[in-house]
């Protein structure tokens, strides 16, 4: 499987407007494994990131947006005074694709810097 292959920071995400399948079951298990502290909800995966202060969530907020931008796939975003809640799907196939998995790594290196 090509897809499950290479490390998730340094891929792209691929333009997503539907008529490819979402992953299955193994695909999604053995892609959760190559990332730190995300969960699978429905057919989506999330994160709640933990933060010192309000200001922190927003800087952490606002970065999150540009990768979102640059990778032109986008989370959900709940947040309050020290957490931001991250949640990925593809709305597009009603499921999970790689893309998902691509973002979630990138947003924890940035959390991690």
């Amino acid at each position: 499987m090509e897809i499950l292959t290479g490390n998730l920071i340094t891929k792209k995400c691929k333009s997503c407007e539907g008529g490819i399948p979402a992953l299955s079951n193994t695909e999604i298990v053995t892609l959760l494994q190559q990332l730190e502290g995300w969960e699978l909800f429905n057919q989506s995966i999330v994160r709640t990131y933990n933060f010192k202060n309000y200001y922190q969530v927003m800087a952490f907020i606002n970065s999150l947006a540009w990768i979102a931008h640059q990778e032109d796939h986008h989370p959900d975003i709940t947040f309050g005074y020290k957490k931001c809640r991250v949640e990925y799907s593809t709305h597009a196939v009603n499921g999970l694709t790689e893309n998902d998995f691509i973002c979630a790594a990138k947003i924890d290196v940035l959390f991690k810097g």
